[in-house]
């Protein structure tokens, strides 16, 4: 069985049935993740030495797909623990690797990548967590908020600044904080329109005391980092997002042939038929983007133009596809636990994080010109 064929299959077992429970009830479905961890779903492009699959771009953002198609919620925590994995794999010690990875690719260990703050979302260069030097270690202050994983995480990967002068240019660095030191809070549970197995919330740091050890990578290159792993990033949530679409059009395709007006099925009205002609060429051009994509970044090209078209294309074409879903579905789609509903509520956010959409028409442009 290839790679696709044993997401896919997993999705229909184990995701779908499971995901208009999880909308309604907001649960973390631990026992899903750790059967993600032991098909080696997580960290899909770690290196086989430090326990990830050493696969490809390419397959992680066909695990993304494939996973979203199930439910959104279970690839976006996939899209974390690979952002946070590729992070230690590349820039953590032997004894950080051999502390956190295992756990975190078993699915066992959580995780959060703790950069938003009130005031820093698509500026990081505005960030106000510090840490600073108390002898052997490090004391952290500082708040972040709408942190995926947060209510529920072990240990956040924390970018913090270290020297407030530099800031970006080499003043911030990279912290594994573990959640149950003295002076961590988890500030809040937020309630979220979509996504909503997917725990969001806060930290609230007050001066919790950091061991020499916690630092992560070299001191002052925390921006570099968090920056160097943002176009794989992008090209996972443009993967999220086509699969919602994908789920939408066969959604909407199920419901046009089975439905009947007129004395007929509606998929044998023009307008129907159109409008799903139109979702399926959204999602063929998307897939094509990311694919491009992931094949510069596999073979080391410069790739954040074609990422960012890729996250936009998708991310806007996914509430496309699931406006149209509901508009087929008529008054059906409407309806909570109907699955185009949830669709176009999972669908709104891929706009937002890793990057707004104007941020990445910014980037775009910023290329061109």
């Amino acid at each position: 069985m290839n790679l696709t064929d044993m997401v896919r299959s997993f999705a229909a077992e184990r995701i779908r049935p499971a995901a208009e429970d999880l909308d309604a009830t907001e649960r973390f479905p631990a026992e899903i993740y750790q059967g993600m961890g032991e098909l080696g779903l997580f960290g899909i492009t770690v290196p086989e030495a430090d326990g990830g699959s050493g696969g490809t771009v390419a397959d992680y953002v066909t695990v993304m797909e494939e996973l979203s198609y199930g439910y959104a919620s279970i690839a976006d925590q996939c899209g974390l623990v690979e952002l946070v994995g590729s992070l230690l794999a590349r820039f953590g010690t032997a004894e950080q690797k051999k502390t956190y990875l295992p756990d975190l690719l078993a699915g066992t260990k959580r995780c959060a990548y703790a950069l938003t703050e009130p005031q820093a979302g698509s500026d990081l260069g505005a960030l106000s967590t510090r840490a600073r030097r108390d002898g052997d270690g490090w004391l952290l202050t500082g708040e972040k908020i709408y942190i995926h994983n947060a209510p529920v995480a072990d240990f956040a990967m924390v970018l913090a600044v270290t020297d407030p002068e530099k800031r970006k240019r080499g003043g911030m660095s990279m912290f594994l904080v573990d959640t149950a030191l003295p002076g961590v809070t988890r500030a809040y549970h937020e309630k979220k329109m979509g996504q909503r197995a997917s725990q969001v919330g806060g930290f609230v740091f007050d001066e919790v005391r950091l061991p020499a050890h916690a630092l992560l990578g070299e001191e002052g290159a925390g921006f570099g980092a968090v920056m160097s792993v943002l176009e794989k990033g992008r090209l996972g949530i443009a993967a999220l997002a086509n699969g919602i679409s994908r789920a939408a059009l066969d959604t909407a395709r199920e419901h046009a042939r089975s439905r009947r007006q007129f004395g007929k099925p509606i998929a044998e009205f023009q307008a129907v038929a159109f409008s799903l002609a139109d979702m399926a060429t959204d999602h063929a051009a998307a897939r094509e983007l990311i694919r491009h994509g992931a094949d510069l970044l596999d073979g080391d090209a410069d790739a954040g133009a074609t990422c960012s078209m890729a996250k936009l294309f998708a991310s806007e074409a996914s509430i496309r596809t699931t406006s149209r879903a509901v508009q087929i579905l008529g008054g059906a789609g409407f309806i909570r636990g109907v699955e185009a509903e949830r669709l176009y509520r999972d669908a709104r956010i891929t706009t937002i994080y890793e990057g707004t959409s104007e941020v990445q028409r910014l980037i775009i442009s910023r290329s061109l010109l």
